[in-house]
């Protein structure tokens, strides 16, 4: 279990995350793009979310922080673009701290599967924090 740092960008993620690559001594990053996920014919990829971030991460002396950009059309507001993703190897415990979290809170993402994860899900809680949630299953790339 973990509780790490989930930064949001408007369209610089690459140059954000190359940068604190360079400056902390890290290897360097994975970047999937947005273009890069499985297609949905019911929503088409824009052109200009193609080559935006969708995931990347760097462990920073012993940290994980993780980037990615924001889609085009979600707002972006500068100093809000901070989250806390809380990983699990725990089904159980994403889904007891996802429902305490969301009481007084706001749902942005029920718990559910996605292409990356068997269980994911967003809410911000009553003080305003925003949570990811998502199922460690030690499958895919973001859980490496």
């Amino acid at each position: 279990m973990s509780v790490d740092v989930y930064l949001n960008f408007n369209g610089n993620c690459r140059e954000a995350v190359e940068f604190y690559a360079q400056v902390f001594g890290t290897e360097k990053p994975h970047i999937m793009t947005f273009g890069e996920t499985p297609s949905d014919p019911n929503y088409p990829m824009p052109e200009e979310a193609k080559n935006l971030v969708m995931h990347t991460r760097l462990n920073i002396s012993g940290s994980n922080v993780m980037f990615s950009d924001t889609f085009p059309g979600m707002e972006f507001v500068e100093g809000n673009n901070v989250n806390l993703a809380f990983v699990s190897k725990n089904l159980d415990e994403i889904k007891n701290a996802f429902h305490q979290l969301k009481e007084g809170g706001k749902v942005g993402m029920e718990l559910q599967e996605t292409f990356w994860s068997k269980c994911y899900g967003m809410v911000t809680d009553k003080f305003g924090i925003h949570w990811l949630f998502n199922y460690d299953s030690g499958e895919n790339e973001w859980d490496k």
